[in-house]
């Protein structure tokens, strides 16, 4: 038997070969028209969901904005059932603190605790830790201890927190807080006609853009007197809106929310065309509530505060528990602007991607059709020119 190439030989012819595209034109309606209909899909890709849908003819870029807020409004409760809360509130005492970053919050319900000082009172026992005591048995109440969910630090003696109720004696803020429900309905639930002017001023730095919500064109008049219309084609754009409206706009209850508080988002939207007239970029509001509305644990939206004041020498504080609803304004956005280099380089894309429907049609010609075999042999040609090996020496002349 004679001997095959050897192995150095067989390195040589797969090192020294070259593979040629070859055009075949195959006449035949099924294979046709499969190729028309993947190029036209690729087209309509390229056409509708590149170039029209995704804007593939720009270049886009990233916004930097700037939020500050300013609230108006006054409310009096006008009832006979909460006490000293029954006054006239305004918003200094009311937006807690005055300034926040990208947000505020407002105040519409609250428990407050008056009058406190530095002395000793008896512990509440409703603060988690046992402090339940007798005159008799002081063991729970350890003197200079501090128990974290606590009031103050322990005495070392039992005090009276009722008629009924002996709890372990402290030394701090007393009287102590009240476990009480807040008011219902809250107390400020007229905070709904209040109004919030947004300021809002965004930037796309690589096209040197910017803007503001307050657009330049508007009526000081129309500025003063407009109010926040998501159904109205010009209203939708006033960048005052009454707290209530945002509300709703969240699919919330105002009177509902006002009494435990919670978190509504602002989300301001810019998506600018700058290839069009800078009247075009506008801001779009929509409005969500972040925090979970059906909570059983710790629901709603509440914080403690407290006011100083001095007296006959003496330190006091009002201590305030607030309820309220946290407004947090979010912006995003981009802006695209024509650019000739994404724009070739999608062209690029889709003429290459145009060769997927060669790829697809031999899968069907070679594989699939039942004459496979025969396109096969007029796809494929083999060219042996092996001369030039055979001249230096890398193939002996029976090697084929």
């Amino acid at each position: 038997m004679a001997d095959g190439p050897s192995f150095c030989q067989r390195v040589v012819q797969v090192v020294f070969e070259y593979d040629t595209p070859r055009i075949v034109h195959i006449k035949n309606k099924k294979v046709g028209l499969i190729n028309r209909l993947i190029q036209l899909g690729i087209i309509g890709y390229i056409i509708g969901w590149v170039f029209v849908y995704k804007k593939g003819y720009q270049d886009f870029g990233d916004i930097v904005s700037s939020v500050s807020t300013k609230l108006k409004g006054v409310a009096y409760p006008n009832r006979t059932d909460i006490g000293d809360l029954n006054r006239v509130w305004d918003i200094a005492g009311l937006v807690v603190p005055p300034q926040q970053r990208d947000g505020f919050f407002i105040m519409t319900n609250m428990i407050i605790t008056p009058d406190q000082h530095q002395t000793t009172c008896a512990e509440a026992p409703w603060i988690g830790g046992n402090v339940s005591c007798t005159d008799t048995d002081t063991s729970n109440c350890p003197a200079g201890h501090v128990e974290l969910t606590g009031n103050g630090m322990f005495t070392g003696k039992c005090a009276n927190f009722s008629s009924e109720v002996q709890t372990c004696e402290i030394q701090g803020w007393c009287p102590v807080e009240q476990q009480d429900n807040p008011p219902s309905p809250a107390v400020l639930e007229d905070a709904k006609e209040f109004t919030i002017l947004l300021k809002n001023t965004i930037s796309f730095p690589l096209f040197n853009f910017t803007k503001r919500n307050i657009l330049d064109d508007y009526d000081p008049g129309y500025l003063k007197n407009c109010r926040f219309n998501n159904s109205d084609p010009v209203d939708k754009y006033c960048p005052i809106i009454r707290l209530d409206t945002m509300v709703k706009e969240a699919n919330q209850n105002f009177t509902a929310l006002a009494e435990q508080g919670g978190i509504i988002g602002i989300s301001i939207t810019w998506d600018c065309n700058l290839d069009y007239s800078s009247s075009y970029c506008l801001p779009k509001y929509s409005f969500t509530r972040l925090d979970k509305a059906d909570s059983k644990v710790s629901p709603g939206y509440n914080f403690r505060y407290a006011r100083y004041y001095r007296e006959n020498g003496t330190d006091y504080r009002t201590l305030i528990k607030a309820y309220g609803i946290r407004f947090d304004v979010v912006v995003s956005g981009k802006a695209g602007k024509f650019n000739i280099i994404p724009l070739t380089m999608n062209i690029g894309s889709g003429l290459a991607l145009l060769g997927v429907a060669t790829i697809l049609c031999d899968i069907v010609v070679l594989y699939l059709l039942k004459k496979r075999l025969f396109y096969q042999e007029k796809k494929y040609m083999m060219v042996d020119d092996d001369d030039d090996l055979r001249g230096y020496g890398l193939l002996d002349s029976t090697t084929k």
